[in-house]
């Protein structure tokens, strides 16, 4: 099943959900990148997240940017996603290894260690929005729980989700948000929390066969669900070699002339998604005569 997400409300729309399943962007991630199972849990509980905050932008070249930096072994993780559901992102140490926490789980919050989520929204203004907050578990869930509510004042539920096969590829992945609108009433509240508090594993409901439609029915089906939007999301990087040789021609002339004295090919990677892109002495000759001194 190729990934989608869902759009819904509920209650009258008192309560707005998103949900996902991003099985195949994260197993992308997981190859591109090759990382290790417990990083793919945590990028992918992130891609998955901020894929879902991506589609609440409103502009079409809006772009959303989560970075995620800690004292674990992986460093950090960076993850950036588009309103048209793209998503893209990368670990600092992709190979990072703990052994499994005291549930026998994967240790993302071990992993990424006590340290720092920034939300960063590029809106095509003259400065981007940017919030920061410290993390509270590095379970990624939680940690975009409290974003919701310390930054933007909205009370939300976050739930993602990564699971593994044996042999390390992607088995499951996806999750959901719920968010209560600022009119919602006592009842409704009371509701949507008891019902959150009773409902199994995000995961747990990937792996029974839950589409996204699903599992917000487990979780909204009693208070009025309605479905209003659809909409693919996949992994997506947007480099290209002409990309790349425009970040060669803001070196300027004289950093273009030492690199061609040196008489080599060049060779750049895309953090993103790992490409490479390779320029001949030839092409950095007539990259020199586009730039600026």
């Amino acid at each position: 099943m190729a990934d989608y997400l869902v759009r819904a409300t509920a209650a009258d729309a008192q309560i707005r959900a998103f949900a996902v399943t991003s099985k195949e962007l994260v197993e992308m991630a997981r190859s591109r990148h090759d990382l290790s199972p417990v990083v793919t849990a945590g990028l992918g509980r992130l891609m998955t997240g901020a894929v879902m905050m991506g589609s609440m932008l409103k502009g079409e070249k809006d772009i959303l940017t989560l970075q995620v930096s800690g004292d674990g072994p992986v460093r950090g993780l960076t993850v950036t996603a588009d309103s048209k559901g793209n998503v893209k992102g990368y670990a600092q140490v992709p190979q990072a290894m703990l052994p499994p926490n005291a549930q026998g789980k994967l240790d993302v919050g071990g992993i990424i260690g006590n340290g720092y989520l920034n939300v960063i929204k590029d809106m095509g203004l003259k400065d981007p929005y940017s919030s920061q907050i410290e993390l509270q578990t590095g379970e990624i869930g939680d940690d975009l729980t409290y974003y919701f509510a310390a930054s933007e004042q909205v009370p939300s539920c976050v739930a993602l989700g990564v699971l593994m096969e044996r042999n390390n590829t992607v088995k499951q992945a996806g999750g959901f948000i719920i968010q209560l609108m600022p009119f919602a009433q006592e009842e409704v509240i009371q509701k949507l929390e008891d019902k959150i508090s009773t409902i199994q594993s995000v995961t747990a409901m990937l792996d029974e066969g839950n589409t996204p439609e699903q599992i917000l029915e487990l979780v909204l089906g009693d208070m009025g669900l309605e479905i209003t939007d659809k909409m693919p999301v996949q992994f997506h990087c947007n480099c290209s070699k002409e990309r790349v040789e425009k970040v060669l021609i803001s070196l300027g002339k004289k950093e273009l002339k030492d690199i061609i004295e040196e008489g080599k090919e060049v060779e750049l990677n895309c953090h993103f998604c790992n490409s490479n892109y390779t320029f001949s002495v030839e092409e950095l000759k007539e990259i020199l005569h586009k730039a600026k001194a």
